[in-house]
């Protein structure tokens, strides 16, 4: 790749939550929800696409607006917003963009003849007899499309089933036509919900939201989010109906589960509901999904991991990195800012203190300022992990930090490590770089940063040369 790529992929102060990613032609989109920097709920922004080159992913460009919530025929007043869309091309080639406004329990429909062109309101999904689905008596309310085609037929799976909730089965699928609008084959239920997993392979991590179904070779991925709703799990089978087998997480946005660098249970980050997807790019596998920002589930980020699969078609379920869809690790002798941080965590364990305590990912200025992130809240014994970095001959670190603190920042290569570098710092009004000698083995390691004193800084970012 022409430049490194990070997680977050996109610019610091961009907010794509409930990604899914499709390659067309050379070019990878990511289509997703829309967050706000410090929003009050979901999915305040408008449908904007980015994407980059499928040999240059650290290269993601601004496509722009690709769709207003006043477009919609039932929300000309903008008062619903937009929740996760997914798109998909056409037998025509055209381009669906299929979408719920968070008050409708519909499915709307949208076209473009580009995959990131100004979409056009097209329809809703409606069964053979022009009710729309959603509307009819017996049917189940609407929510997160995720859709598939193959040939003439389109595959459009959608669901939310909160833990007790006995209403419905599970999410469906539902079968259309190839004018991408009328049903041809009702409703049909994928896998459980919580009330009806007991006994199956789904138990313990039964469906709750977000839909997404991938094909690779002859073997259907059924992805979604599960009950403990931080976790992204999946589902094999041999067709896109099903029958459906539960397989396992592929990531947590806590790394709960992970047992590599501590114990599995332990989460090592803020958590937040979670929704994705993965996708083939360049020959390589990435699962994309999100993370929470500025100590709220309202401020999300797109990230993605290189994920890995066995000759059975299986995925271990991989671990936050900071960096992702790099191919592999970080380069020394560079500046990072910390808002590449992929764990966060302080002496509480699993982040169940006041909320005041936790070290988190902001930013300064409002919703669209272009100014980059940083790590905050870095109270006693708070530590920010990046992984992973290609180091050699490491012998100095420069941390930038501010704020009304004092004490020292200590950098290890793992969480119980021995120190590497010690930084003393001291208080500043605006961003200063400290720097101390820092000795760490030839590798590639990953990176913690913990702050050990009184009052709190805020971490800026680091060099390692």
């Amino acid at each position: 790749m022409k430049k490194q790529a990070f997680n977050p992929f996109l610019p610091s102060w961009e907010y794509i939550p409930d990604g899914e990613p499709h390659v067309f032609g050379d070019r990878v989109y990511l289509y997703g929800s829309h967050d706000h920097f410090r929003g009050y709920v979901y999915c305040l922004g408008d449908y904007v696409c980015w994407s980059a080159p499928v040999d240059d992913l650290g290269d993601w460009r601004y496509e722009g607006i690709i769709y207003r919530r006043e477009q919609d025929p039932r929300n000309t007043d903008g008062k619903m917003v937009l929740f996760a869309p997914d798109v998909v091309q056409g037998a025509d080639g055209r381009y669906y963009m299929y979408y719920i406004p968070n008050l409708s329990h519909i499915v709307s429909v949208a076209v473009c003849d580009t995959p990131a062109g100004k979409y056009e309101f097209y329809g809703f999904v409606r069964h053979a007899d022009g009710n729309i689905l959603g509307e009819r008596k017996g049917d189940a309310p609407q929510f997160d499309p995720g859709v598939y085609r193959e040939g003439q037929q389109t595959y459009l799976y959608t669901g939310f089933c909160p833990a007790q909730d006995a209403s419905t089965e599970g999410p469906a699928v539902t079968i259309l036509a190839p004018d991408m609008l009328t049903i041809t084959e009702e409703p049909k239920t994928v896998i459980p919900n919580t009330c009806h997993a007991k006994g199956t392979s789904f138990e313990g991590h039964a469906f709750f939201e977000a839909s997404s179904m991938r094909r690779r070779g002859d073997t259907y991925y059924f992805i979604y989010s599960s009950v403990h709703n931080h976790e992204m799990c999946y589902a094999t089978a041999q067709a896109p109906v099903g029958p459906f087998t539960y397989r396992g997480v592929i990531v947590d946005n806590c790394d709960a589960g992970i047992d590599s660098y501590k114990a599995a249970g332990l989460k090592t980050a803020l958590h937040c509901n979670n929704h994705g997807s993965f996708t083939e790019i360049n020959g390589r596998w990435y699962m994309f999904y999100h993370r929470p920002t500025n100590g709220t589930q309202f401020s999300r980020q797109a990230c993605a991991e290189e994920i890995f699969f066995t000759p059975e078609g299986l995925i271990r379920q991989t671990e936050m990195t900071s960096c992702g869809l790099n191919g592999g690790p970080l380069e020394c002798g560079v500046f990072y800012d910390a808002y590449i941080a992929c764990n966060l965590w302080n002496i509480y364990p699993d982040f169940q203190d006041d909320e005041k305590y936790r070290p988190m990912i902001s930013q300064d200025g409002n919703d669209g300022d272009e100014l980059p992130g940083y790590v905050c809240n870095m109270t006693d014994g708070a530590t920010a992990g990046f992984k992973y970095f290609d180091c050699k001959g490491i012998t100095k670190i420069d941390i930038k930090a501010r704020g009304y603190m004092d004490g020292c920042f200590e950098v290890r290569t793992s969480p119980d490590g021995e120190i590497c570098s010690r930084i003393e710092i001291s208080e500043c009004n605006y961003w200063e770089t400290f720097t101390a000698p820092c000795h760490i083995p030839d590798g590639i390691h990953a990176i913690y940063i913990t702050h050990v004193g009184g009052r709190i800084p805020t971490l800026g970012g680091f060099k390692l040369y």
